[in-house]
């Protein structure tokens, strides 16, 4: 026989302490906050750069201070407030032990995750070899005007009609074999067309192709520099979105746990006839729809993790699992600075834009051998040594030591001076596009550090809001639980409250990620290699 239950509020007290609900805890507010990291995100030192904040944690809980206006960071590491008026609340996320891990999992942090994006990560790798490939072709350019060596032997044999020199058609039968440095010669000529020695250049390529391909070269060198800061912006950003995707999967396991013991307490009062049964049904529809939820937040994260795998290329069947306990704010570029300085130095550090003016240099360099080609010669220089001899029918005699030596200089216009013209129109094109192509890149720059400075900007001012949201989410589930307590309602009557504060924790884990995440982007834009 089931006992009669007349206190509701004594019932909801009851339930509460023996569920544990994650409900009832308040927020702690602190008016100091010393910081500790167990990631010890740290940007790199650089003179160039605005101030640096190293941002800590030591517990569960991101004790952050904001502001109206900004916050500055003491010689001791401690986030101050310039604002004396400033309050400190202390924004707590859910205990990082909360959840599940497998036993295959890989235990990372962002510098480790970062440090892992080198020469071996395929997209850093190639691009690295492309730069060797280039300073290869360069080493080939710089050579164009040596002389190579060919050796070897040829054996020449004529039967029939031959015109002598004199203008008579006679008989012969002859046959002729050298050997050694140079082949090829035949009769009284020389060895020219496989002379041991030789070297045949235009004189343009062996002036400019140099230049053209150490302009290249340093082209190439930029962009695998660029290649290297995206990669290691993309492991950022891939590493936070995995840390928020468990941060908020925490966030739905308490949210859960609170609509549990709701749901509990709810039947229990239609049970005893003081709550109705439509509620306690209603409850448990929300029940399932959190475990859907938690569903899809688990889904999340195990995406999360394939993504940063194949972003730091790794095995993506072994799940990675964030060492860091908690999200908070991190301040790598200080946005105290004014914009324009940032954007002048994005484009005086970013790889793309050096990338784009040494591109612009070789077309130039490209337009320059088009322009002089026509006044300067090709060159031929050859050289040849060994044993020659022959004779009449399949006589092979007299094979003695023989020497040629030919050098030919000589000067083209191409397609009667046409194809010189549209040689050097072609390349002054190829000199414009390269120009257009580096103010599109410088535009995409500016465009990439305001947008990233804005985003901080304000990313920043939503992370104060959603701490105020927090609060009165806070104010408000409290408030609730007193008046079932004191009996003037329903359990149900909580469930806004819970939903709402979910709500404003979500709201606030997602505005410090995209802060971070818009931290990340300005330090990339500004040229800089994204650190941890």
């Amino acid at each position: 026989m089931q006992p009669t239950i007349k206190s509701p509020s004594l019932l909801l007290t009851l339930g509460l302490a023996v569920g544990g609900c994650a409900g009832a805890r308040h927020f702690a507010q602190t008016p100091v906050a010393e910081v500790t990291t167990q990631s010890s995100l740290v940007a790199s030192a650089d003179e160039t750069r605005p101030n640096i904040v190293e941002p800590e944690n030591n517990n569960s809980h991101a004790l952050v201070a904001y502001q109206d206006d900004e916050a500055v960071v003491s010689s001791s590491d401690r986030l101050v407030s310039r604002n004396s008026e400033s309050t400190l609340v202390a924004t707590p996320f859910p205990e990082a032990g909360s959840l599940a891990i497998p036993a295959n999992t890989i235990d990372l942090n962002l510098p480790s995750a970062l440090a892992m994006v080198g020469g071996q990560h395929p997209v850093v790798g190639f691009a690295q070899w492309r730069v060797q490939e280039a300073y290869a072709q360069l080493a080939r350019a710089e050579a164009l005007w040596l002389p190579s060596i060919q050796t070897g032997f040829s054996f020449h044999r004529h039967d029939g009609n031959y015109q002598a020199s004199d203008g008579s058609i006679v008989d012969v039968n002859r046959n002729s074999f050298q050997y050694g440095l140079g082949a090829g010669a035949t009769g009284a000529g020389t060895t020219n067309t496989r002379p041991g020695i030789i070297a045949q250049f235009h004189l343009a390529d062996a002036i400019f192709q140099p230049e053209i391909a150490e302009k290249t070269a340093w082209a190439r060198s930029h962009a695998a520099n660029s290649v290297l800061n995206e990669q290691l912006l993309q492991a950022a950003l891939a590493y936070t979105e995995l840390l928020n995707a468990h941060q908020d999967a925490r966030i739905l396991e308490e949210t859960r746990d609170r609509t549990a013991d709701l749901s509990r307490i709810t039947a229990d009062f239609a049970e005893a006839g003081e709550g109705l049964k439509s509620d306690a049904e209603r409850m448990q529809t929300e029940l399932i729809l959190m475990d859907s939820r938690l569903n899809a937040a688990q889904e999340r994260i195990a995406i999360a993790s394939a993504r940063l795998a194949q972003a730091i290329s790794i095995d993506a069947s072994n799940p990675i699992h964030p060492m860091d306990v908690t999200v908070i704010p991190l301040d790598l570029v200080g946005i105290n600075a004014d914009k324009a300085s940032l954007i002048g130095t994005g484009l005086a550090a970013r790889p793309e834009l050096k990338e784009s003016q040494a591109l612009v240099a070789a077309a130039c360099e490209a337009f320059k051998r088009e322009k002089f080609a026509p006044f300067v010669p090709s060159v031929l220089l050859g050289y040849s040594t060994g044993g020659f001899g022959g004779g009449l029918g399949n006589d092979l005699s007299d094979v003695e030591g023989r020497y040629d030596f030919d050098a030919i200089m000589s000067w083209e216009v191409r397609n009667l001076g046409f194809g010189e013209r549209a040689a050097r129109r072609e390349t002054a094109a190829r000199v414009q596009q390269a120009k257009y192509e580096k103010l599109r890149v410088m535009d995409q720059v500016a465009r990439e550090i305001s947008e990233a400075y804005s985003q901080v900007e304000f990313r920043r001012q939503q992370i104060s809001i959603t701490q105020q949201a927090i609060e009165t989410a806070q104010k408000s589930y409290e408030s609730n639980l007193d008046r079932i307590r004191d009996g003037e309602g329903l359990p149900i009557e909580v469930l806004q409250a819970v939903q709402a504060l979910q709500a404003a924790r979500q709201a606030y884990l997602q505005s410090v990620v995209e802060h971070n995440q818009a931290q990340f982007r300005l330090q990339w834009a500004l040229g800089w290699p994204v650190s941890a």
